[in-house]
């Protein structure tokens, strides 16, 4: 073991190049690019492994631990030789202590079963002596009693001379080193050719692989050792680098530990995760199709509880936000969210504008979505790996006992391909009959106690919520960021009677009146269908919300008399309404008119008279008083046509003649 001196002691990367000790370079530049490489100078081994020398100079100086063992032994020894012999046998010995002890350390058992075994012969060889026995006649004693040759006995001391018995056990292992002969021969080629044939992923024998090195061999001409030698390389390869090759990446993963993340420190409904699981059964839909359904879960990470989910025939990003809708409806806004990068979990009216989306284009104009809008961090999850979803856990607990339902005997369809059971594809369950079956089984998983997660410690995933939801700061959505989860459909056309048909029911608000014959955009939820639907125009703005209005049976006569009722009191509001807005009578209009016209005053008489040119000679007016015969006056206007004809002009008197001279 070291001394406190011995292990107090630093050195900067220039003393130690200056010493020239082996295992570690010589230069600065050398030592410099080992500690970074082997992190000597690591933020948190500050005052451990390095620190900042005090006094002129400064500089930083690294502990002596970080130097290899026998790096370290060298320098002691060299420093040993500068004191009195006492000082340095004293070091030595205790560095081969140490190093003993470390190979016995790592020694196998039946090893130091056998060191045990050679303490004991010279620990009888010592009692021997003690009795007064002679140390010649001992070792004969005990070689004769133990099985051992005396030769093995007197080696054992020697090993031990001058050692102290406390360090006997650790000097007497056996240390074998292994043949030291030359290795058999085998031609570079063919090892580098059996390499390559073992490690491909289609994961051959070696046997198969030793067979068709024989043939390629003895084709090329190379030196092959033994089979069995060939097997004990194969078998010396690294472990991570064979499982690399012949199982891929993800298989090498699973040879390390793998992270554990502590939930403890969040709240009920501050991060959220959500995924799709399709259950395995058949189920028959309403339009008749037969399919295994698909249902969006969203989950909390903090209980593990199952919030909301919704069940469709295909994971679509319609179907992931409903179910969040779902989420802000019953408890709040969550803070962040865990959801996969696929085209139905990171669509745009989910993720639009988030910076580090990665399945689609992300464009400057493109307006917010969901989650943007409402302030949720979303975190995507690693890809095909289902450890970066704890929702994963639950849904292993949904396939065993919610797919497996004896209700669904005929139906279940087996986990895999290969374990479908014996009456597979007999039945299908019609939908009602899965979800009258599904909604009671989540709300047994979610209230079973018991659990062993670190925050619910033996309670129920119900239980661990509510204790935690009763005092975390919950941020709940208004009505109008509600209506953006809902469903938009296409544009849908407002009917004469102010009704709205959309998927075979009439929705009706006495403001749609307004919108007759123009388009209308509807948000609504599919599930529920017959609660009001939100009516918004073509440009996005919010209009009203208008209610189902169900058909009435034919021979229902109360819901005649209802519908009766409403229709007068439509019509006495309307009436109201109509006089309020038309206050003047139809005979006082009349009588406003007439005044008003008999107060028009006569044309005023033109003050300017253009005269009309004959070619270039201007016609004499005719005297007021001289009366013109209809001769004279066709004469004149006939004179006056042809000469305007000649100046390339339209016989714009001619059109006077034709249409408004009644004695042409």
């Amino acid at each position: 073991m070291l001394t406190a001196a011995q292990t107090d002691r630093w050195f900067t990367l220039a003393e130690l190049a200056a010493l020239d000790l082996p295992g570690i370079p010589n230069t600065r530049r050398g030592l410099a690019m080992q500690a970074d490489r082997e992190e000597w100078n690591h933020e948190a081994a500050e005052g451990r492994l390095w620190r900042r020398r005090q006094g002129r100079g400064g500089g930083i100086e690294y502990w002596i631990g970080v130097l290899p063992s026998f790096t370290q032994a060298k320098l002691l020894a060299k420093e040993a030789a500068q004191h009195p012999a006492p000082a340095r046998d004293t070091a030595l010995r205790q560095l081969s202590d140490e190093a003993a002890w470390q190979g016995y350390d790592r020694a196998a058992d039946k090893h130091k079963q056998s060191a045990a075994k050679r303490v004991a012969a010279l620990d009888a060889v010592e009692t021997l002596v003690a009795q007064g026995r002679s140390r010649t006649v001992a070792i004969m004693e005990v070689a004769a009693t133990h099985d051992v040759s005396r030769t093995a006995i007197y080696a054992w001391a020697a090993l031990v001379d001058g050692v102290p018995r406390a360090h006997w056990l650790a000097r007497l292992v056996p240390q074998y080193v292994g043949a030291k002969g030359p290795r058999a021969a085998c031609a570079d080629d063919a090892w580098e050719w059996l390499r390559a044939r073992y490690l491909l992923p289609n994961r051959p024998t070696f046997e198969a692989c030793w067979r068709d090195l024989q043939q390629v061999a003895a084709q090329k001409g190379w030196c092959l050792p033994s089979a069995r030698t060939l097997r004990r390389r194969i078998d010396a390869l690294p472990a991570t680098v064979v499982a690399w090759h012949r199982e891929g990446p993800d298989a090498t993963d699973r040879m390390f530990p793998a992270q554990r993340r502590d939930r403890s420190h969040l709240h009920a409904l501050q991060w959220v995760n959500a995924d799709g699981h399709k259950f395995d059964v058949f189920v028959k839909w309403p339009d008749g199709t037969v399919a295994r359904p698909m249902a969006v879960f969203f989950q909390d990470l903090y209980s593990g509880k199952l919030l909301t989910w919704r069940v469709a025939q295909a994971e679509t990003g319609d179907t992931f936000r409903l179910a969040f809708s779902d989420v802000v409806e019953r408890y709040g806004i969550p803070g962040a969210v865990t959801i996969d990068n696929t085209l139905a979990a990171a669509n745009k009216t989910m993720s639009g504008g988030l910076k580090r989306r990665f399945r689609f284009k992300v464009r400057e104009e493109e307006p917010l979505g969901i989650f943007a809008s409402l302030g949720v961090a979303v975190h995507w999850a690693k890809p095909f790996s289902g450890q970066s979803k704890p929702i994963e856990r639950a849904f292993g607990d949904l396939a065993r006992d919610i797919a497996r339902h004896p209700a669904f005997v005929g139906a279940w369809t087996g986990n895999k391909p290969t374990d479908k059971p014996h009456d597979y594809g007999k039945k299908s369950v019609p939908l009602a009959e899965f979800l009258a079956v599904l909604e009671p089984a989540i709300a047994e998983h979610n209230a079973r106690p018991g659990r062993s997660a670190l925050n619910c410690r033996g309670r129920s995933f119900d239980d661990t919520f509510a204790e935690s939801y009763a005092s975390a700061p919950i941020t709940r959505a208004t009505e109008a960021q509600r209506r953006i989860f809902l469903l938009a459909a296409e544009e849908v056309r407002v009917r004469r009677d102010g009704t709205i048909h959309l998927l075979g029911n009439r929705y009706h608000d006495a403001r749609l009146v307004e919108l007759r014959g123009r388009n209308v955009a509807l948000r609504f939820d599919p599930d529920k269908l017959h609660a009001p639907v939100h009516v918004y125009l073509a440009n996005g703005d919010y209009f009203c919300t208008a209610e189902c209005w169900a058909d009435a049976g034919f021979g229902d006569t109360e819901a005649a008399r209802r519908t009766a009722t409403a229709v007068r009191q439509r019509r006495r509001g309307l009436k109201l309404l109509a006089d309020a807005e038309a206050r003047i009578s139809a005979e006082q209009l009349a009588r406003d008119i007439a005044a008003a016209q008999r107060d028009i005053p006569d044309p005023p008489a033109p003050q300017i008279v253009r005269p009309l040119f004959r070619g270039a000679v201007a016609l004499k007016p005719k005297p007021e008083t001289e009366e013109e015969t209809s001769e004279a006056r066709s004469e004149r206007l006939f004179v006056a046509a042809r000469a305007s004809m000649r100046q390339g002009q339209a016989p714009a008197h001619l059109r006077v003649i034709s249409h408004d001279d009644p004695e042409a």
